[in-house]
């Protein structure tokens, strides 16, 4: 399995403690995604990131729900590795 992050360069000079939105997926468990494809829309002290996939697979599993609050390291989804 293959984890997805928020990316550290977007923690960056952020507070200790300080939690993301997970506003909304942009796939589903099932999707085939490729290396650098947008996966999610976060919201970071009021900007917006995208959470790319870091490698091709499938969606195995989304581990924050939309709407939901994470910290940081937090695993976003799960991805299967494409064969």
């Amino acid at each position: 399995m293959i984890d997805v992050l928020m990316s550290d360069a977007a923690w960056q000079d952020v507070e200790e403690g300080t939690e993301a939105l997970l506003q909304d997926w942009l796939v589903k468990p099932g999707d085939a995604v490729s290396a650098g494809q947008a996966l999610a829309v976060v919201e970071l002290v009021k900007t917006t990131h995208e959470v790319a996939a870091p490698a091709d697979g499938v969606v195995a599993a989304l581990e924050v729900a939309a709407q939901d609050t994470f910290g940081r390291g937090a695993v976003l989804a799960r991805l299967e590795p494409k064969a």
